[in-house]
């Protein structure tokens, strides 16, 4: 959408004090690194307002006066809030002295956590811009996670499981993959190991010692709808009928159920979860894993 038309469309929804939340408003995202942290912070702040739509304006690498003028340009084309994260004390000083002109407000959303970090550290800021992207030990650590994943992705090469982080066992369609890749982007090394109705699962699953073994599950009405769609799109519904059987895929989740209760693995049931609900779950019980041991 171009600015001028997000423009119209945010004027359109602007409203009196007594009337409803405005539905389109814009944010600019002005960063002096790649803006993740921003796009992070603000699509977990506006599921807290759902019936709010943000038009995002991103400014990312912002590390020069001339770099900063471009984004107050678009600020003034299109007002709206403005996040920023921008360690440089004088483009600081520009870009808020602007935003007040423009009456935008201006938020620099690491400031609190940073303040309170170094009270409590008893530590000075290092003031290092885009320090979290260096290509330092967790960044080649999340690269090689990132390798390990791909390579163990669906049950492939059982022989090195021990190797893993995290091996997520569950039937299909279950999210193992997405939720194996998303650990992987966090540095986890992640294995996930397929149940198949009359296909024993590889038998170095059962002497792992290192990796935390999780087991995912699903109502089967909810792995029946999955499954069926996935059908539909292959043009593939009249294979393998028992996929999308209902009682056949009632049979899959108990008989997996029944593993996972026999080894005493944790199990998580995604039916409601996203991916990332998921994965935080799995962090948690990682974390306490290491934390005992």
């Amino acid at each position: 959408m171009a600015v001028k038309e997000q423009n119209l469309a945010a004027r359109s929804q602007e409203r009196s004090p007594c009337a409803p939340l405005a539905t389109w408003f814009h944010v600019h995202l002005v960063s002096d690194s790649t803006g993740e942290t921003l796009s992070t912070v603000l699509k977990a702040v506006m599921a807290q307002f759902a019936p709010a739509k943000p038009l995002e304006h991103m400014y990312a690498l912002i590390r020069s006066k001339a770099q900063l003028e471009r984004a107050l340009a678009g600020i003034e084309a299109a007002p709206g809030l403005v996040l920023y994260t921008i360690v440089d004390p004088e483009l600081r000083r520009i870009l808020e002295a602007r935003c007040s002109e423009l009456a935008a407000p201006a938020v620099p959303v690491l400031d609190p956590l940073l303040e309170a970090m170094a009270d409590y550290l008893g530590l000075e800021q290092a003031m290092r811009t885009g320090a979290q992207h260096e290509m330092n030990e967790a960044y080649f650590r999340r690269i090689a996670a990132l390798d390990y994943t791909l390579g163990h992705d669906d049950g492939q090469v059982a022989w090195d499981l021990e190797l893993a982080d995290v091996v997520l066992v569950g039937v299909s369609r279950t999210s193992k993959t997405p939720t194996a890749m998303y650990l992987a982007n966090r540095g986890v090394k992640v294995a996930n190991v397929p149940l198949a109705p009359g296909v024993e699962p590889p038998a170095a699953l059962f002497s792992l010692r290192r990796p935390l073994i999780v087991g995912l599950v699903a109502s089967p009405e909810r792995l029946a709808q999955i499954r069926a769609s996935r059908l539909g799109a292959m043009n593939a519904t009249d294979r393998a009928p028992d996929y999308c059987d209902l009682e056949a895929i009632r049979a899959e989740v108990l008989a997996a159920k029944r593993l996972f209760a026999k080894h005493r693995w944790p199990v998580i049931d995604v039916t409601r979860r996203s991916v990332e609900e998921t994965a935080a779950a799995i962090l948690t019980k990682l974390s306490a894993r290491r934390n005992e041991s």
